[in-house]
């Protein structure tokens, strides 16, 4: 795979904004293990890569406030 076949990846700050949600409630859905898929790049760098997180928003979906 070359770099520019290869997932755009995105910070979580960038990640949050890409979904339209707060950063700090990526890191806590991340804490609940209820979030996209992420990478740890060293002691403190989370990446997404975009296709995680649009595959997580995709599983997510809803058609009702009722469904579960």
């Amino acid at each position: 795979m070359d770099v520019q076949s290869a997932p755009k990846t995105l910070r979580t700050t960038e990640a949050a904004r890409y979904i339209g949600i707060a950063p700090s409630t990526l890191a806590k859905l991340r804490m609940r293990g209820q979030g996209p898929a992420y990478s740890k790049a060293g002691k403190r760098l989370v990446v997404y890569r975009t296709t995680d997180i649009d595959d997580w928003l995709l599983k997510s979906r809803r058609i009702s406030t009722s469904s579960t």
